[in-house]
This record gives structure tokens, C-alpha cells and sequence, in this order.
């Protein structure tokens, strides 16, 4: 496309909207699973096209399990962008990751059960690496663009994604906490798999807003004090926004764009050419002519 971004946001609880975008399109778009929860909207923000996708539809009107994670990821791909910045809440599962605090995770725990969370299939296998799942770089790029906002950030932690749309029980937040667990949100998975999938870099910044229902001494989580929280941090999450366009590398030296090399086992000639033309954004360059 005429205006592509190469770097898009996906906005959760709190934020379904970026502030500053000037010559806005918005793009309504249809894709092999279906429509994603929103159109795409596509802006320039200090001089660089950038995405913005509201996970939740505005108005937030998809629970976690009924986001249409794969539409959304293929969206982003057929508008041509490279790397996905998530912003969502999560409840924090350490003394240490304070409510306010920022959260970028290294690592992530997939609690999740009634989700599709692959594009492959129909006659397309493919087995992705995700040891981490997480782009490295991208994710200290989100560390040193929250840091200069003066925000308290924390640059790594093991994210646990649970199915929702509720909250925990003590007995599930206490599991999670003896397993190493430092935060729990619903939304990363399949979101982050999918990226990987898609060959495209995908990073979190957490905003961590509750204590779950873990502490003794904190009152349990409710929707009211995750919206306020998220509120307070609104700021925080656009500034760092701001400055992580303008510091983002336009190349990516990342492993991200070749995680497909080594993936794919189906044969060309076995591929049902419905499943190979659905799949063309995402497969196509490993089938084409070599010149």
C-alpha cells in the first residue's frame, strides 16, 4: 500500500486511541479468518506512518476470548507492518512490580484454551520457534522509550496469558506466583504467536494495575481500579509511543523476519492452492520463482 506502516500499535483496556496522528486513513479490512476487531487506523506521528488497532473494538466491546487475534495480526501484515507494539493491562504477581509500574516481558506462559492461535493448517504445516517469544530488540527499544518518560519500568518478567473473561482465584494466583510467574494478563496469546508466525517483531509494555488477588494487604482486582490506573498511565503510554517512533531503526537485525525459514514441512506440490493463496502474505515469498 501507498501509505504503508512498518510499525503499529494494538491498543487494549484503556487505550483505543492515538493521540497526535495527522493525514489519517482508516482501513476497513477483510482477511482469510474473518474481520479483525476494528479498522485499522493509519497515521503519521512525528514524520513515520504508523497502525493503531483497538484489540477490543472501540467502545471495548469484545471480551478476551472473543478477539479475533488472527484477523488482527493479518490485518497489520497485509498493510505492510514489520513490527507490533502491544499495550494492555496486567496484574502484577510481585511484591516488586508496583501498580503504575510498566512491565516489559521477556518470556510468556500460555494458560489459554479456546482459541485458535495459528495460521497454519488446511494443508500448510508449519512449527515456528518461540523459546522467545518476544522480539529482543524491540523490546529494549519499548525499555528505553518508557524509561525516558520517567515512568518506573521493568525489562523483563514471565507474562502467564489466562482465558478470562474473569479474574483469578486466590488458588490460581498463588500457582502462578510458585512457578515464577511476575505478571497475568488475557490477551498475549495467542497475539504474540501469531506475530511470530507472521514474521513480524512483537513486544509488550505491560501496565501493571492491580496486585491480582494474591496480596493480603491489597484489595482484590476490580474493573474500577484497573480502568483508573490505566487512566493515570494513559500519558505515560503515548509519550513512550512518541519517542519510540522516532528512535525505532527503520531495518530490522532481528531474527523476526526469517522465522518462517525453517518452519514450513509441507511439500509445495502437497498445499491445496486455496490454503497457499489465503496464506500468500504471510508464505508467499518461500514459494515464488527464484530469480
Amino acid at each position: 500500500m501507498s501509505d504503508s506502516p512498518t510499525l503499529a500499535v494494538i491498543g487494549g483496556s484503556g487505550l483505543y486511541a492515538i493521540e497526535g496522528l495527522s493525514d489519517v486513513r482508516e482501513h476497513d479490512l477483510s482477511t482469510p479468518f474473518g474481520k479483525p476487531s476494528d479498522p485499522a487506523v493509519v497515521g503519521t506521528l512525528d514524520g513515520r506512518r504508523i497502525a493503531f488497532l483497538a484489540r477490543h473494538g472501540r467502545g471495548h466491546r469484545h471480551t478476551p476470548s472473543e478477539v479475533n487475534y488472527r484477523a488482527n495480526v493479518f490485518a497489520l501484515k497485509l498493510l505492510g507492518v514489520e513490527r507490533i507494539v502491544s499495550i494492555s493491562a496486567c496484574g502484577s504477581l510481585r511484591e516488586d512490580y508496583r501498580p503504575g509500574d510498566i512491565v516489559v516481558p521477556d518470556q510468556l506462559f500460555d494458560m489459554t484454551r479456546d482459541r485458535p492461535r495459528s495460521f497454519f493448517g488446511r494443508g500448510l504445516v508449519a512449527h515456528v520457534g518461540t523459546a522467545d517469544p518476544f522480539c529482543m530488540h524491540l523490546s529494549h527499544a519499548i525499555v528505553d522509550a518508557v524509561r525516558s518518560t520517567g515512568a518506573r519500568v521493568h525489562d523483563s518478567g514471565a507474562l502467564v496469558t489466562v482465558e478470562g473473561p474473569r479474574f483469578s482465584t486466590k488458588a490460581e494466583s498463588n500457582t502462578y506466583r510458585q512457578w515464577g510467574m511476575a505478571i497475568i494478563g488475557m490477551t498475549t496469546s495467542p497475539e504474540a504467536f501469531l506475530a511470530r508466525e507472521a514474521e513480524m517483531c512483537y513486544a509488550v509494555m505491560a501496565h501493571v494495575t492491580d496486585y491480582d488477588v494474591w496480596h493480603v494487604s491489597e484489595a482484590p482486582v476490580t474493573v474500577e481500579m484497573v480502568v483508573r490506573i490505566l487512566n493515570q498511565n494513559t500519558s505515560v503510554a503515548k509519550a513512550a509511543i512518541r519517542r519510540l517512533a522516532q528512535a525505532l531503526p527503520v531495518e530490522r537485525t532481528c531474527a523476526c523476519p526469517q522465522a518462517l525459514s525453517t518452519a514450513i514441512i509441507t511439500a509445495r506440490e502437497a498445499i491445496p492452492a486455496a490454503t497457499l493463496r489465503d496464506l500468500d502474505p504471510l508464505v508467499g515469498k518461500y514459494f515464488r520463482p527464484q530469480r
